[in-house]
This record gives structure tokens, sequence and C-alpha cells, in this order.
């Protein structure tokens, strides 16, 4: 493991000199000025994560094209399945606090008729506080033969607290549980090789499955997943090669030791006594420092869930991630955790304190047009880390693209190359626009917590909804003004280096309107652009393929 950590380090800073020096041979020419060492300092914030981004993505291609069994290579426990069925009881915890019952339900009685009858007990874990929600959810899971519901009073600790309960007082018997939430979709041969995977290595606390979106009929989620599930493949694959047992939790479709997360994964309140928000990557840390295994299973088939419905859904969670994340400041220094506890931390911070750092990047940017400066800078070097920059930055899901279009089996899983093609410059199109919108809402989002901003868990929308101009511009006056003043501030000749970043946010609210429109979703979905294995599944369109080798 310390010579696959040690390629990986050296990946990382290859990488940030390779950007350090274009940047340092795009602004040195005719010397430096003050808006071009700033643009420096912000360019140094973002190196770690773009070469983080990079790194994954690299390692993880060449692993998915080169080993005959790529989840095996990071998790070697899938080398020892035996040919029988699992047998272990295990506890399915779905977590629910104000959901729409007629959504929740259905996924969940076609995993539970492809499962052992006695083997797995369902459990409706609740958080939910408004009465005619309770009563929904009551009446609803009434309906379900075998299911168990239990409610708190008293939801301190939020969704982690609802677990730890539940492992105190209500688990019995069970040797694991599966977490699910309330949008996650598992097949019953997903959930059989978690268990198995639990019964071949006894000192596995959790393993976790990667997650893919559900089948989306509206434009955002459509798009968004579509590239979301090939980075992800690439992002985590790599990862999982040079973390190896001190990996992640994505806190849902995963599988946990029951023993081992009621002894070790107990969050203490933050120091102020405030509770963690984002809990799952804390008690992944703590079970590495009681030297238990955590692990990720690099395999998509069986494992999904809902992703946001349109761009203020999706800008709501990454804020209240920023704030779980950020909290993290106060838990790295703790005595006890192991060092690659202590990078994982780290590095969920990153994914947020890189955003106010490319908004200062694009400040300064206009700034050095503005004044003149950008005159003397070297165009050709510019371009070159502008492309190397945009490369990094979208490298697991360009490997993501690169291992499918290398595939024959697992492109036809998509309906082939070409409507696969489609689709990848479709997302890419769609997320050249909503990177920038995103990067300055998370930005913007850390200004809130600085302030005192968000505390605890709101419940969520998940069902597709059109989004109205008033309402978007109520949402999104910030990133277009922003974006307005970029191109009023500089001149005509500095535009075409300012749009792939200021042009979004001009266009941030047309955007947020678009990608929510039924009418645009439904042209999208009748041309199958950005349609995934599933929803061809469905439709009878894919050409069924026994593995994606």
């Amino acid at each position: 493991m310390l010579l696959r950590r040690g390629l990986f380090l050296l990946l990382v800073l290859l990488v940030m000199a390779g950007l350090f020096a274009l940047a340092v041979a795009a602004m040195r020419p005719a010397g430096w000025t003050g808006f071009e060492l700033l643009a420096l300092i912000a360019l140094a914030g973002n190196l770690p994560w773009l070469a983080i981004s990079a790194a994954n993505a690299l390692i993880g291609l060449f692993i998915l094209l080169l080993a005959r069994d790529p989840a095996a290579v990071v998790l070697p426990a899938l080398r020892r399945l035996g040919p029988g069925r699992p047998s272990s009881p295990t506890a399915i915890a779905v977590c629910i606090r104000h959901e729409d019952m007629s959504e929740v339900l259905p996924p969940l009685r076609r995993l539970m008729a492809g499962l052992p009858a006695g083997q797995y007990t369902l459990w409706f874990l609740s958080d939910s506080s408004d009465p005619a929600a309770i009563a929904a959810e009551e009446a609803a899971i009434a309906t379900f033969p075998g299911a168990r519901y239990r409610r708190r009073l008293d939801n301190r600790g939020f969704k982690a607290g609802n677990l730890m309960d539940f492992l105190d007082h209500h688990a019995g018997e069970a040797r694991f549980v599966i977490c699910l939430d309330a949008d996650s979709e598992m097949t019953p041969a997903a959930v059989e090789r978690l268990v198995a995977l639990m019964e071949a290595d006894d000192r596995l606390a959790i393993v976790q499955q990667l997650i893919v979106g559900r089948p989306a009929a509206a434009a955002f989620p459509r798009l968004f997943q579509f590239g979301m599930r090939a980075g992800m493949r690439a992002w985590a694959t790599g990862q999982a090669f040079w973390q190896g047992p001190d990996g992640p939790y994505w806190g849902h479709n995963a599988i946990l030791r029951v023993s081992a997360f009621r002894a070790h994964a107990r969050l203490p309140s933050l120091p102020d006594g405030s509770a963690i928000l984002s809990h799952d990557q804390v008690e992944a840390v703590r079970l590495h420092a009681a030297g238990w295994k955590v692990m990720v299973l690099p395999i998509e088939e069986g494992s999904l869930e809902g992703n946001p419905p349109a761009l203020p859904e999706f800008m709501a969670r990454d804020r209240r991630w920023g704030a779980g994340n950020m909290q993290y400041a106060r838990l790295i220094a703790q005595p006890g955790l192991t060092w690659m506890g202590r990078w994982q931390l780290l590095q969920a911070m990153l994914l947020f304190t890189a955003a106010p750092c490319w908004l200062l990047l694009l400040f300064a940017a206009v700034g050095e047009a503005a004044t003149g400066g950008a005159a003397g800078t070297d165009g050709s070097a510019l371009f070159w880390l502008i492309l190397a920059g945009w490369a990094c930055h979208y490298a697991p899901k360009l490997a993501g693209y690169a291992e499918v279009l290398a595939k024959p089996a697992l492109a036809r899983r998509y309906g082939g190359r070409g409507r696969f093609a489609r689709g990848a410059l479709a997302e890419i199109l769609f997320t050249t626009l909503l990177e920038p919108v995103s990067i300055c809402n998370k930005s913007l989002g850390l200004l809130q917590l600085a302030g005192g901003g968000l505390r605890g868990w709101a419940a969520q929308n998940r069902r597709a909804r059109g989004v109205a101009w008033g309402d978007a511009a109520r949402l999104l006056w910030p990133q277009g003004l922003i974006g307005l003043a970029c191109f009023v501030l500089t001149p005509p000749a500095a535009w075409p280096w300012l749009a792939p970043w200021a042009g979004p946010l001009l266009l941030a609210i047309p955007f947020c309107v678009a990608t929510a429109d039924p009418r645009f979703s439904a042209w999208l979905a009748a041309r199958g652009i950005a349609a995934t294995p599933e929803e061809l599944a469905r439709s009878g369109e894919e050409e069924a393929t026994p593995s994606q080798a």
C-alpha cells in the first residue's frame, strides 16, 4: 500500500508542478503585476484539487482498461466469495424524514421480493415531525408486509443519531445493516453481494458500493448523472487503489458491520456542543483509527439514488454539504486518528475551499484585463494552461467516457458508441454551463456559513418540477450580476478568455429555467440523449451483455 500511495503522491506533485509552470510562463513575460500575483495565489489554492482529480482519474482509467477484474484489484475480498448465497441475518434500514412514501416504497418492494424471507428485515427509521407526514408514512408502511417502523421523538444527531439509536435498541440479531436513503434503490443481487463480502473478510466494517442516478425524466438530473457516473467509476477505482482499507463512506447504499460500527463510529458533539452534520466520513475515519477496514466496491450494477430534480435543489444540497464538510476543520486535529483519516477529512474540505479560489482567480483575471495588464500575457502559454486546467478538472469524467468508448460491451449498454458520444457531448456542455454557477454558489455558501448560516438539515424536495423565471432570478441574481460585471469591466479583446467562466454566470438564470423545463426534458428523452443503461433496459433498447469487459 505504501508503494501505491507513493505513486499517487508522485502523480499529484507532477500535475501541480506542470500547471504551476504553465501559469508562470503565461504571466511572467512582461513582469509581474499585482493582479497576476493574486491570480497565481488563487491558482495555487486550486492546484491540490486539480491534481487529485487528474491522478485518481489516470490510475482509475489504467485499472479499468487493463485489469481483468478491476473491482478485485482494489477490493481483494471479491476473490474470496464462495459459490453459495450469504446467510447472515441483515437489517435493511431506510432513513426517512417527511418523504413522499409513494416514491419510497416501490423500489423497496422489488428489493424485498427478491431476497430470502427471514434473513433480511426491512426497517423504516423515521425522523419526521410533521403530523401529516407522520400519518402518511404510518399508513403507507402498514401496507408493506413484514416491514418494521420506528420513529424517534428526539431527533438528536440527525441521520447519524437515528441510525445509532436503531443499532443500540432495535437491530436485534442482525450482524450487518444495509443503510439506504429514501431515494436509494438496490437490487437483491447487489445486496447479497455486499453481505457476501462482509462474510468473506471479518475485518471489514463498511463496504461502500458505487451509486448511480436512477433514470430521470427531468433534464437537470438526466444530464448531471450521466457524467457523474462516468466520473465516479474512474475516480473511485483510482482512489480505492491507493486508499485501500482507509476508504470513504458516503452514508447510504453501503453495508455496515453492526458490532464494529456500534463500538467505534459513535459520533461526539463538536466543541461548541452542536451535532456533526456530514457524519459519514467522520464515522469512516473513526473506524480506520480502530483498525477496521472501510473499502469501496467500484461496481455500479444494482445501486442507484435520486439526484436533485433542478438547479435550486442542487444548489441547496451543495450548501448543506459545505456546511457539514467545513466542520471537519474542528475535527481534523483530534488525537487518535490515522494520517489517512486526517487526509480524508482534508480532501472533503478541499472540494469546497477550492471554490472561492476559482472565484478569486476570475476576479484577478478581470482586474488584469480591465487595467490593461493582460497585453503582456503569453497567449500560447495561457491557452495551454486553460486547456490543461480544464482537462484536470474534468479528468474523472473524461476517463469514464474513454473507458466506455474503449469497451464495445459497455458501450452497447448505452445503446452504442454513437448514442453514448452524443450524451457525453451534451453532458460536457451542460457541465461547462453548470460548474461556474456551482462554484459561485459554494463560495457564497461559505460566506453564509461564516456569518452563522446553515446549522441543520431540512427536508428535501425530490420531485421534478419546472422553475419560474422569477424564482430563478431571485436565486441566481448574484451569479448573473458577477457575469455581467466581468464583461462590462473588460475590453472586448479579453472576452474570449473570460467567456468559459463569466459566460455561464451571465446565463445562469435561463440555464436554470431551461434545465427544469418539461419540454426540453421531453426533447432529450425522446432522442435518447444522456440515456443510462437502466433507462434503456426498462424501455427494451439495451442490448443485454453479461459483463462490462
